[in-house]
């Protein structure tokens, strides 16, 4: 008798698979200065954002949760930062502005579910798949979720905050696979990051699925992700696991 691989579990991305920011970051920020008499570009503030971040994770990774910071600290840092960058020198003005960051990103309103992210886990609940998300997010991710009418389809959410590991490190993969009391050989991850979710889960032995989008594919990405892996869009992913698992595609 052939046995056929049946997957049980999938664990997923939420950030740029599910969900994504409503305004570009730059944007929301210039916005909340405005608001407290400060003018600064939505294009200089996304710039200086990307190098305030890119600073943090490498000196404070996983939200500096070694270090003794909260997750919410690292993100009123990353705001002040980005702003001492920007040129403003008014910490009182900006401190108040992180805040009312912080709490605006925590709202669901700030969030948007992605074209096909609702269809499709509604679809892989009635295939029977259990469903759990794996996320290089901080604590406020669950009401996020709730607020968007995502949550109800997770039997677990675990964010790297949560775990005190983030992706691709190989310990938040294991706590998913041990919370869901599964194998690796049964589970597939869904993500948007080669890296973090694509060889990260690979490494653990689970399968995995790439979202990349419409655009032309990174030469990285082309070159050693196989083509059956790829997900230009979430609605691609249901067949894609009809090939993994060896059976026709349903009607």
């Amino acid at each position: 008798m052939i046995h056929r691989l049946q997957i049980r579990l999938l664990t997923w991305d939420v950030k740029d698979t599910l969900l994504r920011i409503r305004r570009p970051v730059g944007e929301e920020y210039a916005t909340k200065a405005r608001a407290h008499g400060l003018e600064v570009e939505a294009a200089t503030l996304e710039q200086a954002f990307g190098q305030a971040f890119r600073a943090q994770s490498h000196s404070f990774p996983n939200y500096g949760l070694s270090h003794g910071l909260t997750s919410c600290q690292w993100w009123l840092d990353v705001v002040l930062q980005t702003f001492h960058i920007a040129g403003i020198q008014d910490a009182q003005t900006v401190a108040s502005i992180a805040n009312q960051l912080y709490k605006d990103f925590s709202k669901p309103c700030t969030w948007q579910v992605l074209e096909g992210a609702e269809s499709t886990l509604k679809g892989c609940r009635k295939r029977g798949l259990r469903l759990a998300v794996v996320s290089n997010f901080d604590r406020r991710l669950e009401d996020i979720l709730v607020g968007l009418g995502l949550r109800e389809h997770f039997d677990f959410v675990l964010t790297s905050e949560a775990a005190g590991w983030p992706k691709p490190n190989s310990r938040i993969f294991h706590e998913a696979l041990q919370l869901a009391q599964v194998e690796p050989a049964v589970a597939a991850h869904i993500g948007d990051n080669y890296h973090c979710d694509y060889k990260g889960a690979q490494a653990v032995g689970m399968h995995s699925f790439l979202v990349v989008g419409p655009g032309p594919l990174d030469p990285v990405v082309k070159d050693s992700v196989p083509r059956e892996h790829i997900l230009p869009s979430l609605s691609h992913l249901l067949p894609a696991l009809d090939r993994l698992e060896g059976s026709p595609p349903g009607p």
